[in-house]
């Protein structure tokens, strides 16, 4: 894959403080290298319990974080809140995630990749499990917070377990299963909680959530393959910072965390505040039919996991500027009364967040040849913080203008995108410029 097509180019990153990311990436891609019978890939032994294991993970991650997303309408009328108010629920958890992510991928770093899943999750299942009983929203909030801390450790972790065991042409698609699970979760979760919140209430539906969870956890514990390729580290924290720094100091990593960031705040504005939406006029719908409106994730599973043959067919460049034109197009087709409108445009939003999404994260995972877990961990971080921004301030533009001032904040975040894009290809075409004269001097 040209590294033109992430909008940076190969002298670029070689120009950083890291190891040439792109150039290993090429390296390790070489069809001429000797095979790794020990990597995992289609059609060798583990890797479809590799992805059966991680996409229970994923699952699990996703249902567990926004379990309270299609409930805010019921919360706020349970404790008498506002949706700002109510949307802490969500922003909590995510903002938690964000804040733990680093330091939790330092220690899967000196514990292992499979030892911080596995203990991320069972954590956060056992929460899940008292999140019900909340008395208050405070307490509703301060437990959600727990919870997103507790899960921290593991989509990081994921994403250095998948660049390190998979074998690098594989690795596109197997990072793609992962966040197919992660849009499975959202789906079930979101759909689950609807209806036995019109059933039985809001608690009773984080109850179930709790329960699928620990469906989740179960099959991930027996299903996941032990790392082969795994070295463990020291928990330095001058090592630790000096990593990070790299990482910060790649231009490259830097424009693909922005960009996660700002798919994420166009995604967590949209689903934070549709359920009120819908609830309302002209629309008037009840809370299990709104939960349903979620079965729109099946779209994100579908192009999370193409993304890497769209990626072979456009490039990584061109892959997200699909992505981006059909978020614009979904944000812009909902803004319509009409229940189809807003159902078409909620399929074009998803498609395209988590076609971006699984590229920006893949390209990560390929750029960042030591120290993955970090590199991983920033960008969660960024995007988890766009998630709790995009929920927050959704819902603020949600109050003061309706779905359209939801929309114009998601349409915003899209130019952003755009322009980190932009700006990487015209940066990428000036250091080409710079360079190729030198190359023509001769010795």
């Amino acid at each position: 894959m040209p590294p033109a097509s992430t909008g940076a180019s190969t002298l670029t990153v070689a120009a950083s403080p890291q190891p040439s990311p792109v150039a290993a990436a090429a390296a390790t891609a070489d069809p001429a290298e000797p095979a790794e019978p020990d990597r995992l890939e289609p059609g060798r032994p583990g890797y479809r319990r590799m992805s059966f294991a991680l996409f229970a993970a994923g699952v699990a991650t996703f249902a567990l974080l926004y379990s309270t997303q299609a409930l805010l309408p019921a919360v706020s009328a349970a404790f008498g809140a506002t949706a700002g108010q109510a949307s802490w629920t969500v922003s909590a958890a995510t903002g938690a995630l964000a804040l733990c992510v680093l330091p939790m991928s330092a220690l899967s770093e000196r514990f292992g990749r499979r030892q911080m899943m596995t203990a991320s999750l069972t954590v956060a299942v056992l929460v899940g499990l008292l999140v019900p009983f909340a008395p208050s929203l405070g307490w509703l909030i301060a437990l959600r917070a727990v919870q997103g801390a507790a899960l921290a450790g593991l989509p990081a972790s994921a994403m250095a377990y998948l660049a390190e065991e998979v074998r690098p042409k594989a690795l596109v698609g197997a990072i793609g299963l992962f966040v197919a699970g992660n849009s499975i979760g959202g789906m079930s979760g979101r759909i689950l909680t609807g209806w036995v919140a019109q059933l039985w209430g809001w608690r009773a539906a984080l109850g179930a959530v709790g329960l699928l969870a620990v469906a989740c956890a179960v099959v991930f514990h027996f299903m996941i393959p032990r790392a082969r390729h795994f070295t463990p580290g020291s928990l330095n924290p001058q090592a630790l910072a000096k990593t990070v720094g790299g990482h910060l100091a790649d231009p490259l990593l830097r424009r693909l965390y922005a960009i996660g960031a700002l798919f994420m705040t166009v995604f967590g504005a949209v689903y934070t505040v549709i359920g009120y939406r819908l609830v309302e006029e002209p629309f008037n719908l009840p809370q299990g039919v709104v939960g349903s409106i979620f079965l729109v994730y099946l779209v994100g599973t579908v192009s999370s996991a193409a993304a890497g043959k769209l990626v072979a067919r456009l490039g990584r460049r061109g892959a997200l500027y699909l992505a981006v034109s059909t978020t614009a197009a979904g944000l812009l087709l909902s803004l319509a009364d009409q229940l189809a409108a807003v159902l078409l445009g909620l399929v074009l939003i998803t498609a395209g967040f988590f076609a971006g999404h699984a590229v920006a994260s893949s390209s990560v995972s390929r750029t960042a040849t030591k120290g993955r877990a970090q590199a991983s961990a920033l960008y969660q971080s960024a995007y988890y913080l766009g998630s709790s921004a995009g929920g927050t301030l959704g819902a603020v533009a949600f109050h003061a203008g309706g779905w359209a001032g939801t929309v114009a904040l998601g349409l915003l975040a899209v130019l952003g995108v755009v322009s980190v894009t932009l700006y990487g290809s015209r940066a990428a075409r000036a250091e080409r410029r710079r360079l190729v004269p030198m190359a023509s001097v001769p010795n």
